[in-house]
């Protein structure tokens, strides 16, 4: 593999590809990944809400765990007031780690992703035979809740040089690593393609709100433009918006009325030319009817 090029993709401009439909004559899917995630209580990856001064780091790890205590149910209670199904990336951890969270994604009905084991640790770093290992097993106790995930969100967005490979040959049919496009495309693996489903990294609230120190009224502002530019594309060519959340970040009192807002009013605006809908779903029926480039 060229240090300069990756190999699993050639370049394509969006404005001169094949045209193609969602569901139902739709335009434009929005899909929303919401990271269910576990962290080390003595060292390890992990956002800081503020640096810390000694470990253990109980003040940013306590803040991480608000989210599973806290900020995932209060965000369970907006999406089902508005009927919105999302995709549950969920580190494997989460299972053993937060009885009862991993379920209750399930039986609200939301798609069921796998976003490694934890995110105290990044992929990248790790031999493919560890790598492997690591995979299967995340992806069989996901499995216990019912069914086999068919996507990957990395920890930290880590991949190795292997990871396309390994994903595809353990059976997933797409991955939200790379942000590269505003459609789905093909990756190249040793044992076929694999789907990349677009997942924002701008649209997300780790970089909005802890890297650039904005807050929840520009986040919720930058969900509204980004659909009203894409609505404006979308008679050219069907679209995506993954928008990204964290419970320890968006599911924070003070930052839930915001995003209510915003989403109330796209789901009461009740625009045809858009597909409420799942990661998982965008890439079956990509796969179904063979549209990605």
């Amino acid at each position: 593999m060229s240090t300069q090029h990756h190999g699993r993709y050639a370049y394509s401009a969006i404005n001169d590809r094949p045209d193609y439909d969602w569901p139902g004559g739709r335009r434009l899917a929005i899909y929303f990944g919401v990271n269910y995630e576990v962290f080390d209580f003595k060292g390890g990856l992990g956002a800081e809400l503020a640096p810390s001064q000694t470990q253990p780091d109980v003040m940013n790890y306590a803040w991480r765990d608000y989210g599973n205590r806290v900020g995932a149910w209060r965000l369970f209670d907006l999406f089902d007031r508005l009927q919105l199904r999302t995709t549950a990336l969920l580190n494997g951890d989460v299972i053993d780690r937060c009885p009862g969270l991993a379920e209750a994604c399930r039986d609200r009905g939301d798609e069921i992703a796998a976003h490694g084991g934890t995110n105290a640790a990044a992929q990248g770093d790790l031999s493919a035979h560890r790598e492997r290992a690591m995979i299967a097993d995340v992806t069989e106790r996901l499995a216990t809740l019912g069914t086999r995930p068919t996507g990957w969100l990395g920890p930290w967005i880590s991949e190795s040089e292997n990871t396309p490979d390994l994903l595809a040959a353990e059976g997933y049919r797409y991955v939200l690593d790379w942000a590269h496009d505003d459609q789905p495309t093909r990756l190249r693996t040793k044992t076929g393609s694999l789907l990349s489903v677009p997942y924002s990294q701008e649209i997300n609230d780790i970089p909005a709100i802890i890297a650039r120190r904005q807050e929840a009224e520009t986040f919720a502002a930058m969900i509204r433009a980004a659909v009203t530019q894409l609505l404006s594309e979308c008679d050219r060519r069907p679209v995506v918006l993954g928008i990204a959340l964290h419970p320890y970040i968006m599911g924070q009192a003070h930052r839930v009325p915001a995003l209510a807002s915003v989403l109330t009013a796209l789901r009461k605006a009740d625009d045809s030319r858009i597909w409420w809908t799942t990661a998982g779903d965008i890439a079956a029926h990509v796969e179904t009817n063979g549209l990605a480039i």
